[in-house]
């Protein structure tokens, strides 16, 4: 951050209507590196929903890297969902696509039935979807606001992971996106950060159920991530601006987000269930 407080722009103001497109931002998120894959995840099945950008792109080629075969759930962002599909497919994977609002359980289990008919289990789950709405007074959010972020961001993960379960093979797991707003709030994005709050509780409390099923359950919680949530919430400025007030003084890009998603996935975390990791640019949460 400058002297004074004043945030530093880090790219030009830009901004896009919901729910965004990562073809249109600028520049666009980096969602791989150049690194090879090593087969830490080799013929594994991975359903990760909000798959088609940002988070969900970056994890879903990485998992393809390291020789997962990968589903991804979505709401209608086509191009950037046949652009994640592409890359996954240049891996030398399968990527199937499934669009559908998750906010509505029926569509949950669909995808959830859909990954199955087509790969026959689920090896990994990563619950991912989400939205988020600006609003500077408790009092400006409506019910119907209310009720489309939880059922989006929480509900969901609860609806898919119910359907899954029955597909996921001893040694499965389960990884769950919070968010560093979980740990610390955030005064604009209130019920989205309590939706945030509530996978950590959601996350914590599976990971007990499960442990006799043999299904790790853990979560990554990240910080700012130049993602198109980013893009189509926040005013142009605020977005030119965005990252600027982490102790880096920068948004991750998704592909550095990635490798928390992959090290929970492998037998890496294989001792590891019921945790979070904070991939936040130097912030300091409990957790």
């Amino acid at each position: 951050m400058q002297k004074g407080g004043k945030k530093k722009p880090l790219r030009k103001p830009q901004q896009q209507s919901k729910p965004g497109l990562e073809s249109k931002m600028t520049p666009q998120p980096v969602a791989e590196t150049q690194h090879p894959g090593s087969g830490k995840l080799k013929d594994k099945v991975a359903l990760i929903t909000g798959g088609d950008s940002g988070i969900g792109r970056a994890v879903a080629v990485l998992f393809a890297k390291e020789g997962a075969d990968i589903a991804i759930a979505y709401l209608s962002e086509h191009p950037d969902a046949e652009e994640t599909q592409k890359q996954v497919r240049q891996e030398g994977r399968e990527c199937l696509l499934i669009p559908g609002d998750l906010s509505k359980e029926a569509n949950c289990r669909k995808a959830v039935d859909k990954t199955v008919k087509k790969f026959g289990r689920i090896d990994i789950l990563v619950n991912n979807a989400a939205v988020h709405y600006e609003q500077k007074n408790l009092e400006d959010i409506t019910s119907e606001q209310l009720l489309r972020t939880f059922s989006t961001n929480i509900f969901s993960y609860f609806w898919v992971t119910q359907a899954a379960l029955q597909h996921i093979p001893e040694n499965g797991c389960i990884i769950n996106t919070a968010s560093v707003t979980a740990y610390r709030g955030s005064p604009s994005l209130i019920d989205y950060a309590s939706t945030k709050g509530a996978i950590v509780s959601f996350t914590r409390s599976l990971a007990s159920n499960l442990l006799k099923r043999k299904i790790r359950v853990n979560g990554v919680a990240p910080g700012p991530v130049w993602t198109p949530l980013i893009a189509s919430t926040f005013k142009a400025e605020k977005v030119s601006e965005f990252g600027s007030d982490a102790p880096m003084e920068r948004a991750a890009e998704p592909a550095e987000i990635a490798p928390s998603y992959l090290f929970l996935a492998s037998q890496d975390g294989a001792f590891i269930s019921g945790q979070f990791i904070h991939p936040n640019g130097g912030e300091i949460v409990n957790g």
